[in-house]
């Protein structure tokens, strides 16, 4: 059964919308499309950062057993590398989430009907 059209102005504050105009609008297509292409280019970069240094400890033992100290070999220094790497990416994102994403998640959730 149809809903009625109404007559007459609308009694709802403007720009309020429903949850699923908000889902449909193009500032929301774009924030989940933003929010992908960030995840994983950053996905990637993680994904090249360990398994590139897993293929290198795999086909390359000459470089990586080479000692960088007293008994340290490079593999050390190397693997604490790719941890940072993880780390910086994660605060990378944080940082990007906190500026960029959440605030527009706010923007868009006060659009919403209460």
């Amino acid at each position: 059964m149809a809903e009625p059209a109404r007559s007459g102005p609308s009694t709802e504050p403007k720009g309020h919308k429903s949850a699923l105009q908000v889902l449909d609008s193009p500032d929301f297509k774009a924030l989940v499309k933003k929010r992908w292409s960030v995840s994983m280019v950053l996905l990637a970069l993680l994904f090249v950062g360990y398994y590139g240094f897993i293929l290198l400890l795999a086909t390359n033992k000459a470089l990586v057993t080479t000692k960088v100290g007293e008994v340290t070999t490079l593999a050390i220094p190397l693997g604490v590398a790719v941890i940072i790497f993880a780390w910086l990416l994660t605060a990378y994102y944080v940082g990007w989430a906190n500026k960029s994403y959440d605030p527009e998640v706010e923007r868009l959730k006060s659009q919403l009907k209460r």
